[in-house]
């Protein structure tokens, strides 16, 4: 399975689990009754009564944890805890069911046996329906309750349950290859979501996220920080880029940027996200707890950028402007984060005209 897309495979799996498993659970416990009845007066009673009883009790205890569990978060941790339980607890449960088949077709009259094998599969085709996204789970489930009861009918000797055993193995064998191939058409299907996803966040030219991503990453921030977290976002502005533009040409620009990116991205290494807004704008996100917050932010980044860029065997030095804003003393929203930030930007465009720095803003030219 590719590592890119785990997380999203174990949340998908989760919730198909929690929305298809209360039906499976209503269903196995209205049958506990007629399981009840079905058994045969001879076998031990903790395995005629006792196992329905706990199959039922199991089966209310799962519905009362997933109507107390649908409004909480599916997080990929809590998502593989699910299929965790859910592979143990139905192999558990396919377990006795299995059993409680094998004990009542032993002791049933020849006459009979087919009713048990017709409980048992239905029992655990149900259930491998239900976990068939979680391919394991379905091939542990599958052996589990069909293999025994299947084993008895193709060497009982009695033909129609012979043909019967024949076709309940084809139909397990059918249902396994149907398994395996929408395992393959999901993990397609989530790589392509996962490029789509990225196209749709990342800037085409540089690679880097684009104002999409930073939006979204920035209201992330907002809620995890609260108002009490300190976090902060900085606006840069390239000086002198569109004379690069005029002299050079618009591949020369674009090279640039790349440049300007891959420095960005080596400045903030894991520390910052570095997006880029449209033109020779970036974003920079610096999140709570991030080392770069103990630093002077705009030098730290104005420093990675000073060095001249060695474009097609020419060297090119373009200046930038930063502005910086925290949160929450630079506002408590991301419109008015971004204006703390405009009007820093602006005021360190304009130092070299007022010889007047701003304490928000920083200005650098190569």
């Amino acid at each position: 399975m590719p590592d890119d897309i785990r997380d999203d495979i174990a949340l998908l799996r989760a919730h198909r689990v929690e929305t298809l498993t209360p039906a499976l659970f209503l269903t196995l416990a209205a049958t506990t009754p007629t399981a009840i009845y079905a058994g045969i007066a001879t076998v031990h009673p903790f395995i005629r009564i006792g196992f329905p009883v706990i199959l039922a009790s199991v089966c209310l205890i799962g519905l009362l944890v997933l109507f107390r569990n649908r409004r909480r978060r599916m997080s990929p941790r809590r998502a593989r805890r699910v299929i965790l339980e859910s592979t143990v607890l139905s192999g558990v449960m396919g377990g006795m069911c299995s059993l409680w088949t094998v004990t009542n077709w032993l002791a049933a009259p020849a006459a009979t046996h087919s009713y048990y094998a017709m409980i048992m599969a239905m029992g655990s085709l149900a259930t491998a329906y239900c976990l068939s996204s979680i391919r394991f789970a379905t091939f542990v489930n599958l052996a589990i309750g069909l293999v025994p009861v299947a084993s008895l009918m193709l060497t009982s000797g009695n033909p129609p349950e012979v043909a019967a055993g024949t076709s309940l193995v084809v139909a397990t064998i059918f249902l396994l290859r149907m398994v395996i191939q929408q395992h393959g058409q999901l993990v397609d299907l989530l790589q392509l979501q996962r490029q789509m996803r990225e196209l749709a966040h990342s800037d085409p030219l540089t690679a880097l996220p684009n104002r999409r991503a930073f939006d979204l990453r920035l209201a992330e921030e907002m809620e995890r920080a609260g108002k009490t977290a300190r976090f902060a976002i900085a606006l840069l502005d390239l000086d002198g880029f569109k004379p690069v533009n005029d002299r050079h040409g618009h591949a020369v620009g674009d090279l640039l940027l790349c440049e300007i990116a891959v420095r960005l991205r080596r400045a903030c290494g894991k520390d910052a996200m570095v997006a880029r807004q449209g033109g020779d704008e970036f974003a920079i996100l610096v999140p709570a707890g991030s080392p770069l917050l103990a630093t002077s932010l705009a030098d730290h980044i104005l420093s990675a950028l000073a060095a001249p860029y060695r474009i097609d065997g020419k060297s090119i030095r373009v200046g930038a402007s930063i502005g910086v804003a925290t949160w929450p003393d630079g506002g408590t929203s991301a419109h008015k984060l971004f204006e703390t930030a405009d009007r820093a930007l602006y005021a360190a465009k304009a130092v070299d005209r007022t010889d007047t720095p701003s304490v928000e803003s920083v200005k650098h030219i190569a």
